[in-house]
C-alpha cells in the first residue's frame, strides 16, 4: 500500500486524516515539524500532507529543507491561512497543492488522490506493473503470465515497492523503513532475508537478475531485466 506522511500538530485533525485516507494510504504522523522532517527526509512516503503553523518548524521552513535535500515527495500543504502570499510562497518553496482549513474530507481524498495519480501510473485501476508480472495492490495477488505468484505480505510489499520505484536506488535502510517501519524491532538484516526470499520466488520465471545489488549502496529494479 502507498505510504502517507500527515504532518499536523492537531493531533485529532491529523488522526481523522490517516482514518479517511486509509482504504487507499497507510499513515504515518508526526506532530512538529522537526518530527516531520526526520521523517520526510528518509524519502519512503508517496505523499506529504504538510501543516504551516507548527512548533520546531514551520511548514515552510520544512517543505523548503526537504526540496534542498531532494526528495521530491508531492506535498499536500494544510493551511488556516489563505491568503495568495501565503499560498504563492508555499508553491515557490516546493508545495504540489494547497488546501485551506476547514475544508471537506471529500476534497481532500480527491486531491491527494490527483496527486498518487500523477506519479504512480496505474494507481486508480489498483494493478501495477513490471514486464509480464502485474501486482493487484487491493488484492495483494502477483502474477506473471497469468501464472500466480505466491507471495507472503511482507515479499509483496518488498515488490510493490521496488516496481513503484523502476531505476531509483533504494538502500537498506530506505526499504526497512517504509516495510517494516521505523519503531520496528527488527534487526536491519531482515532486508537481505527477505531479498533472497524474493529473488528465489522471481527466478524461475527468469525475473530475479532485474533487482541489481550495489554493493554498499543498497538495491534498484531496473526496466532492462537481466
Amino acid at each position: 500500500m502507498l505510504r502517507l506522511l500527515v504532518v499536523e500538530d492537531d493531533q485529532r485533525l491529523s488522526a481523522n486524516i490517516i482514518e479517511i485516507t486509509a482504504d487507499f494510504l497507510q499513515g504515518d504522523q508526526a506532530f512538529d515539524g522537526a518530527e516531520g522532517l526526520y521523517h520526510a527526509e528518509q524519502n519512503i512516503y508517496d505523499v506529504i500532507v504538510l501543516d504551516l503553523m507548527m512548533p520546531e518548524m514551520n511548514g515552510y521552513e520544512v517543505l523548503k529543507e526537504l526540496r534542498k535535500l531532494k526528495v521530491e515527495t508531492p506535498v499536500l500543504i494544510l493551511t488556516a491561512k489563505d491568503g495568495i502570499d501565503d499560498k504563492i510562497q508555499g508553491f515557490e518553496v516546493g508545495a504540489d497543492d494547497y488546501l485551506v482549513k476547514p475544508f471537506h474530507r471529500e476534497e481532500l481524498v480527491m486531491r491527494l488522490k490527483a496527486l498518487l495519480k500523477r506519479n504512480h501510473s496505474g494507481f486508480m485501476e489498483n494493478q501495477i506493473s513490471y514486464r509480464d508480472l502485474v501486482l493487484n495492490v487491493q488484492n495483494k495477488t502477483a502474477k506473471i503470465n497469468e501464472e500466480a505468484l505466491v507471495l507472503n505480505g511482507k515479499e509483496f510489499d518488498l515488490l510493490e515497492y521496488f516496481i513503484q520505484n523502476p531505476e531509483m536506488i533504494v538502500t537498506k535502510e530506505q526499504i526497512f523503513d517504509r516495510i517494516w517501519g521505523f519503531d520496528s524491532e527488527t534487526s536491519l538484516s531482515v532486508v537481505e532475508v527477505y531479498m533472497s526470499n524474493l529473488r528465489k520466488k522471481l527466478k524461475p520465471y527468469d525475473y530475479d537478475g532485474g533487482i541489481k545489488t550495489l554493493r554498499n549502496v543498497g538495491y534498484m529494479l531496473t526496466l532492462g531485466g537481466n
